[in-house]
């Protein structure tokens, strides 16, 4: 299966930054927050695309960090900066979001990040990956010991673990294993003072940059704290990347009369596109006359500021030019970061005396005045060109071109950014700009914005536009990010490579499939739009033409389509049954981090279902895909440590944990789950009510097992006057979502009533009950159905085939066409694909 990416732009750098300060549960740290906003303005000039976040909870985590994932999909360098509380268990890094309370065994797994995780899903996803870490404080939780995995350990006391990276990681601790690190007395901690400062040194590599944070961390702290890092990076990285030379316009031509004194060469002002100062100096001067600035002599090799070289003039003397001759000046622009061009100026010297060279003279100045008049409309027109633009830029489909239009390509005019959007970047195809950048005139309608994925709000860029030594003005311009239509009616939950929350597969739109064909036209490159394209042709029906657009994004490195063909050959949707090509599709999925796969593959491999079994490394997976918010995994560990399985110990308590954690991410399943563990006392003190609230909730989201749950307490006056109209609807409407036990229930509360029974509609839901028992948990369902006799069959029968949409042959006993026209009754009416 090969993994190609569309994300993977030229030199393409993503960095997320975290600050936890206010904890709820333990005492506050005074700085994180303070760092953070530090370090994420120093990743920002170093031109990443930087995502910031403070006090972040468990679920404000999951969110943004795959926002984070799926920008980083392909990318050069990622980076994750954190700040905050963080200790290790059994080597196992944690960090802790602000809202853990760490008090039950099972709260670490559910509560914090394992710093492990984080790093395999950057492994997945980038070239190079580099983690820092100023979180070595001490472990603030009374708690001693914690689940990992199948068995309880106890937590470290201080520091963190040394850690193990694989090849081209980098991971900088802000002390050494097992060790301190302090908040620090002012405004950023010893730490992430020091980092700040010592990265935006220019083309410094980083591991020179994070020997003298050492340094300087050492000194702050009197030798109490000494930052460590891992290395395995076989690539240079540097953060501050300052390459580009200063901006010089081609050679240029001047006319210079003699004799006249002083003649401004109108040389345009040298531009440092990275926004640092630049020198000039003369490196070959005239033969036939000599430079001055200011009225002073300019000596060869003298070096005056660029802002200045606009002003310089030539003197050429009494003689010189009687017949035209050609004369050439040299001369060298250096940045501050070592970059130099070579300007050259060819001019022609020409007799100034006389009523010719008056002649001359006058015209020279009326040129020059045309000029500076004509450069004063260009930067007026290019004002009026981006004032107020307000610019629609669609979410992660790579950077938008801008197609400003700007009016003019006079070399002397150049465009400083003076605000730079807060979130996303703004590039040129060959670089990436930062908020000191400037660009050429040339380059203007070149520009590019890539928004940041999760961001909505309009965004303002401001700029200068300066010509030389003329007036300058100011401009701005929105950006607006827009979600494509495709992703909005057809864009699926947890996807790593997605940019919207997600829509379960019956929340998809009737015009999904016109919307994403679009999508797939406007952008072939960009694969997630063919898999949503499949997903919506997979809700209308249209099987064949959805597995071929899923293959095509597969193909196209989308993961999450990987998975999506792995189910489809496990279910037979489209295709015949083939668990083995289900089992290696999961897989690959799952090697690349998605949570559906690693839950699919972790359940198989936990079971040894078609596989030798792994219990551990099923267990890990499925632990991995909780970690990243995917309830389904949540509730297939409920279900193994409710009843404790292959090895690992029941704990109803561990499994209430997780079913809680599903229901905080509003998932049904988990509601209806953790509803049941509250009728019987399982892990929890009995409480009805609850139960109650929590089936209620579960049906009101569409779950098709919660109204069955409920009947059953309507039915038996558990927790609530019995009411057994009440249950029989709640029954009902269990089996219209697919519920077969709620079908055989339907059918039992029917014959329970005896001479008033309705035999037909007793028949009929038991028919429904066989028809939907696909994993034959029912076995005496058939047996049931078959003591009834041939008039009340007949005349449900009868019922049935008058909910058809369309006319069905069947053939057969009664029984056997009773069971295939409720199966197709229920098909027509569209059930979710994702209720088995």
């Amino acid at each position: 299966m090969s993994f190609t990416t569309f994300e993977a732009h030229a030199d393409r750098r993503v960095a997320f930054v975290i600050g936890n300060s206010e904890y709820r549960d333990i005492p506050a740290l005074k700085n994180p927050d303070k760092d953070a906003e530090d370090v994420s303005n120093t990743f920002r000039l170093a031109g990443f695309d930087v995502f910031v976040a403070k006090d972040l909870t468990k679920l404000q985590f999951e969110a943004q960090f795959r926002n984070y994932l799926a920008a980083a999909d392909g990318a050069d360098l990622a980076v994750v900066y954190y700040s905050g509380h963080g200790f290790q268990i059994g080597g196992e890094n944690f960090l802790i979001p602000v809202d853990a309370s760490l008090k039950a065994a099972a709260d670490i797994e559910v509560q914090a990040i394992k710093l492990d995780d984080v790093l395999q899903q950057l492994r997945s996803k980038s070239k190079i990956q580099v983690i820092i870490l100023d979180a070595c404080r001490n472990n603030p939780f009374p708690r001693k010991d914690y689940w990992l995995r199948d068995q309880l350990i106890a937590a470290g006391g201080t520091g963190l673990a040394r850690v193990k990276s694989s090849l081209n990681t980098l991971i900088a601790f802000a002390t050494e294993p097992g060790a301190v690190a302090f908040d620090g007395t002012g405004d950023l901690s010893p730490f992430s003072s020091a980092f700040s400062r010592r990265a935006l040194a220019p083309n410094q590599e980083i591991r020179t940059v994070m020997a003298a944070v050492r340094r300087d961390v050492v000194q702050a702290t009197d030798g109490k704290q000494v930052p460590w890092e891992n290395s395995s990076l076989i690539d240079e990285v540097v953060l501050m990347r300052r390459a580009s030379r200063p901006a010089l316009p081609p050679v240029l031509e001047k006319v210079v009369p003699s004799g006249v004194g002083p003649v401004a060469l109108d040389l345009p002002e040298p531009v440092d596109v990275d926004g640092g100062a630049v020198t000039v100096s003369i490196e070959r001067p005239p033969a036939l006359g000599r430079l001055m600035l200011d009225g002073k002599p300019v000596a060869t090799g003298e070096p005056i500021a660029g802002k200045d070289l606009p002003r310089l003039q030539m003197d050429v003397p009494k003689g010189s030019g009687a017949q035209e001759e050609v004369d050439m000046l040299a001369y060298a622009t250096r940045d501050n970061w070592g970059g130099e061009s070579q300007g050259i100026l060819v001019f022609r010297v020409k007799n100034g005396e006389g009523a010719e060279g008056q002649q001359l003279v006058a015209s020279l100045e009326a040129e020059q005045k045309q000029q500076v008049l004509e450069r004063g409309i260009h930067i007026t027109g290019a004002a009026e060109a981006i004032e107020k633009r307000d610019i629609s830029v669609p979410v992660g489909v790579g950077p938008v071109p801008l197609k400003l239009d700007f009016p003019t390509k006079d070399p002397a005019v150049s465009l400083k950014l003076a605000s730079y959007p807060a979130t996303g970047t703004l590039s040129l195809p060959d670089r990436t700009l930062s908020p000191d950048s400037s660009l050429m005139a040339d380059e203007v309608d070149h520009l590019r914005y890539e928004p940041q994925i999760g961001e909505a709000k309009p965004l303002i860029v401001g700029v200068e536009i300066r010509a030389d030594n003329a007036t300058s003005k100011r401009a701005t311009m929105k950006l607006s990010p827009s979600v494509e239509p495709c992703d909005r009616e057809a864009g699926e939950p947890l996807d790593l490579q997605g940019v919207v929350p997600g829509l379960l597969p019956n929340e998809i739109s009737s015009n999904a499939v016109d919307v994403c064909r679009a999508a797939v036209k406007a952008y072939p490159d960009v694969a997630r739009f063919r898999y949503e394209l499949g997903r919506a042709l997979l809700s209308v029906g249209k099987v064949d033409e959805a597995k071929k657009a899923i293959q095509e994004a597969a193909d196209r490195g989308h993961v999450r389509a990987v998975f999506e063909l792995g189910y489809m050959y496990f279910t037979g949707t489209g295709t015949t049954v083939d668990r083995s090509q289900a089992n290696a599709l999961y897989k690959a999925a799952s090697d690349k981090g998605d949570p559906y796969g690693m839950t699919a593959w972790g359940r198989i491999l936990f079971t040894g279902n078609g596989v030798e079994r792994d219990t551990g490394k099923g267990l890990d997976l499925m632990l991995k895909a909780a970690a990243m918010g995917h309830t389904y995994a949540m509730n297939a560990l409920a279900a193994i440590f409710t009843e404790g399985s292959n090895g690992v110990p029941a704990d109803t308590a561990r499994a209430v944990a997780f079913l809680r954690a599903g229901v905080e991410r509003q998932d049904m399943y988990s509601m209806n789950l953790l509803g049941r563990n509250y009728l019987s006392g399982r892990g929890v003190e009995k409480d009805p009510k609850q139960a109650q609230a929590l089936f209620q909730k579960a049906i009101d989201l569409g779950q098709p097992y919660a109204p069955a749950s409920l009947a059953r307490m309507y039915r038996d006056g558990v927790g609530v006057t019995q009411n057994i109209d009440e249950a029989q609807r709640l029954f009902e409407l269990g089996t219209a979502r697919g519920d077969q036990s709620g079908a055989y229930d339907r059918a039992v509360l029917e014959m329970q009533k005896g001479d008033k029974a309705n035999q037909a509609t007793a028949v009929r839901f038991l028919a429904f009950a066989a028809a939907l028992d696909f994993r034959k948990e029912l076995p005496d369902v058939e047996k049931t159905l078959a003591k009834f006799g041939a008039k009340a069959k007949t005349t449900a029968l009868n019922e049935l085939r008058q909910q058809l949409k369309s006319k069905t042959p069947v053939s057969g006993s009664l029984d056997t066409q009773l069971v295939t026209v409720a199966r197709k009754v229920w098909e027509e009416a569209n059930p979710r694909r994702d209720v088995f």
